[in-house]
């Protein structure tokens, strides 16, 4: 069993999903995380290695140290919750999706050479597109296509790397890369950037993620920019232009986030600002820092799924996300607002909960390493951060003006799952030493110190008391129904429009050329008809001779568009 890599599992159970209905369906969505989380923790142990030969390739298909390991028990939990969360869901192609999904993931954080990570690294591009085409909509169907055209891109960029690197270091294998390995690490550097939604490249996140199923986004939130963080930390550890990136990543979303309508799409902003917080611990490269970001991985993927487990039982009830349509529902859906608080707690990192035990981390490496100014920023996306998702999602959806909205609370299944993610929330927040025994470097470190404890609470005091006053002002941003453009415009909007003027130009570039051309054509019949011998061989003497004339001059100019690869 020590050999069996753990994605086999999910690949079985996606077949068997496939010819099955009810009840074993929903006993082998349950019960496939469980026995691969068990198969993790009791058959592979740092150090396990298991290859095959392809022609004359040694793909690695399962590595196994700390760093795979915590990731691969991340994902069988985030796994379990979104199978619980998905029990009523009775579309098979979102079930297959959802655990090829989340095999690939697993594929991808085992894997030990270049060539494997690739193969998974678009194997969660194929499969995760599905969630957001699921929704059926028109919307979801372009936000589907340029999802999967920037994760191609990623991958496309990820294999050029890896045959760049195999051909300057003859290796293939999956360590630390490095931006000295040169055009190579370059290129993997930017590959591993799509996918973690680095600053201009993260519109795929914010355009697809609010559009994909109710269930499918709890999944896409678990998986592809956390093994983008994975790969990172992995391969880019200590890159200080990673510390910049990911403060930026930290702080620009909050600005987007406070004006955003859609509480999905509120969520997919905050979710790039928590992926800033990691990475900017990758970029510092300290023990205490690696172990901040993969901690804080952890713990991103408990809460941000169960805050958007909560909005998406709101959306499920009611079929509406926006902010200015709802609230009143806490009297409607009492435990789902309940549930979602703890996420908001745990997003905001409020001591004695699981936020606060892994972000302190990095804002201590922060401090000392000596990089005071980048933590007061980080200061600054801390607090925006319990403006934007510990009050703002919360708030519109259920304490803001009564909406009228009367409905169900959230079925079964779904208040099970988010339970679970609720309970890891305080579990890991209350008691961090059984998170930190899992971290893959040794470090002294406990966050509950009277410092970190009265800083952070201070903060968070002080956010409240900002948003309050904000808000009896009137100065909050109102939550309107409008489209907030941001990196997209260039795509969709830039891009297109140089499109249209660039063919505009070469259309009159052309009529121009043709007119010319025409007007020369013109000048040589005359020249021509001057001499008998042009009238004898254009037949000028002939009706038809004009005709012939005409004809040439007309074959010659398309000869000529054609060759300069133009269209009439």
């Amino acid at each position: 069993m020590s050999e069996l890599p753990p994605f086999l599992l999910f690949f079985i159970a996606a077949g068997l999903v496939a010819v099955t209905r009810g009840l074993p369906r929903q006993l082998i969505l349950l019960a496939t995380p469980v026995v691969t989380g068990l198969h993790l923790w009791q058959d592979i142990n740092p150090g396990a290695d298991v290859a095959y030969s392809l022609m004359s390739y040694e793909l690695a298909v399962l590595r196994a140290d700390k760093l795979s390991l915590l990731f691969g028990y991340l994902f069988c939990i985030a796994s379990f919750f979104a199978g619980t969360y998905a029990l009523h869901v009775k579309d098979t192609k979102q079930h297959v999706a959802g655990l090829i999904y989340a095999g690939s993931a697993l594929g991808a954080v085992f894997s030990g050479d270049l060539i494997t990570l690739f193969i998974f690294w678009e194997l969660l591009a194929i499969s995760s597109v599905f969630l957001i085409w699921a929704r059926g909509t028109e919307r979801a169907l372009k936000a589907g296509i340029r999802y999967l055209v920037y994760q191609v891109l990623s991958g496309v960029l990820l294999l050029a790397g890896a045959l760049v690197y195999y051909h300057n270091t003859g290796s293939l294998e999956f360590g630390h890369i490095g931006l000295d390995a040169g055009i190579a690490g370059w290129l993997i550097f930017i590959a591993f950037g799509i996918k973690s939604a680095f600053p201009f490249l993260h519109s795929w996140l914010t355009d697809g993620y609010p559009e994909a199923t109710v269930t499918g986004t709890v999944l896409l939130s678990a998986f592809t920019t956390k093994v983008a963080v994975y790969s990172l930390a992995r391969g880019f550890a200590g890159e200080e232009i990673l510390i910049y990136i990911g403060v930026t990543m930290a702080c620009f979303p909050i600005f987007y986030a406070v004006i955003e309508n859609d509480l999905r799409r509120v969520l997919a902003y905050s979710l790039i600002n928590q992926v800033g917080f990691m990475v900017t611990g990758i970029g510092i490269g300290t023990a205490l820092a690696l172990n901040g970001a993969v901690a804080h991985a952890f713990s991103d993927v408990i809460f941000k799924g169960l805050l958007f487990m909560s909005m998406g039982a709101v959306l499920y009830r009611t079929g509406n996300i926006n902010g200015s349509d709802l609230g009143g529902l806490y009297k409607s859906m009492p435990k789902t607002t309940l549930l979602c608080i703890v996420g908001a707690l745990s997003i905001s990192a409020f001591p004695l909960f699981s936020g606060f035990v892994s972000k302190s981390m990095v804002m201590t490496a922060l401090m000392q390493e000596n990089h005071g100014y980048l933590w007061l920023l980080m200061l600054f996306a801390s607090a925006g951060v319990f403006h934007h998702a510990g009050i703002k999602i919360p708030y519109f959806a259920f304490f803001h003006h009564d909406s009228g909205i009367r409905t169900e609370e959230a079925p079964r299944n779904m208040l099970v799952a988010m339970s679970v993610a609720a309970a890891l929330c305080i579990f890991i927040g209350t008691q961090p030493q059984y998170l930190y025994a899992l971290l893959p470097w040794e470090v002294e470190y406990w966050p509950y110190d009277l410092t970190h404890v009265l800083a952070q609470t201070q903060l968070l005091f002080f956010s409240a008391l900002a948003f309050v006053w904000l808000n009896k002002k009137g100065l909050y941003p109102p939550e309107l129904h409008s489209v907030n453009l941001d990196a997209e415009w260039f795509y969709r909007h830039l891009v297109p429009a140089g499109a249209q003027r660039t063919l505009h130009l070469l259309r009159g570039a052309k009529a121009s050329t043709l007119t010319k051309v025409i007007a020369h054509m013109q000048g040589v019949k005359n020249q021509f008809g001057k001499s008998p011998m042009a009238k004898y061989y254009l037949s000028e003497s002939w009706p038809t001779g004009s005709m012939v004339f005409w004809i040439s001059a007309i074959l010659a100019t398309f000869l000529l568009l054609g060759l300069f690869g133009l269209r009439p």
